[in-house]
């Protein structure tokens, strides 16, 4: 009997991961894969390596889900929610230029590109004049955020497949933009970073 209670939770860490969490997990990877779908046949495009980062994401959110609230005003969770803030505003602020700015044609073809991802206007402006990837900077500051929910070596370790896996998805996106912008976007990398202005 015991041991058949157990089968209802996988071990991460010093923690338990209930069966409905990897439903959820299983449920979300599914939705994940659609979204992929195009990209996964092809190791070497960004959507590839992007495919893991957000696994690697959703695994850590699973983690922890249950620690969101916890002790509000610890140095950690001050520094969750400004990392979560942070990434709230770049993806909402990115998407709005690659909308307006890079002026998305839904006719480009060529690196399984999602929708707004189509752009036929090299964007430069905004956040993009400082980093050449926000929306993946914002993947970036979501992973650490949620990991600072409750730092744990099995939630570190995720946050570090994460964090691998976007620099990754950034540098395939680099060769793609080369390919398609030309010596517009060899220029562009010149005088930003790729995910912290000034820093990296």
């Amino acid at each position: 009997m015991e041991r058949g209670s157990q089968l209802l939770f996988y071990i991460l860490g010093d923690r338990a991961m209930p069966a409905f969490k990897l439903i959820v997990f299983i449920l979300a990877s599914i939705g994940i894969v659609y979204i992929s779908r195009l990209s996964l046949p092809h190791p070497r495009t960004h959507g590839f390596y992007r495919f893991f980062a957000w696994e690697a994401i959703l695994a850590l959110a699973l983690l922890n889900i249950d620690h969101w609230f916890d002790d509000p005003f610890s140095p950690w969770q001050i520094v969750s929610w400004l990392f979560l803030v942070v990434s709230l505003f770049l993806v909402i602020h990115s998407v709005q230029l690659l909308r307006l700015v890079g002026k998305p044609d839904q006719q480009r073809h060529g690196e399984a590109l999602l929708g707004v991802e189509k752009t036929s206007q090299l964007v430069t402006t905004g956040a993009y004049r400082y980093i050449r990837h926000p929306m993946y900077s914002s993947l970036l500051f979501l992973a650490w955020g949620i990991f600072f929910k409750l730092p744990s070596l099995i939630g570190g370790i995720l946050v570090l497949i994460a964090s691998i896996f976007l620099v990754l998805t950034a540098r395939a996106e680099e060769v793609e933009n080369i390919r398609y912008f030309g010596n517009g976007y060899v220029e562009y990398m010149r005088k930003t970073k790729m995910f912290v202005p000034y820093l990296f």
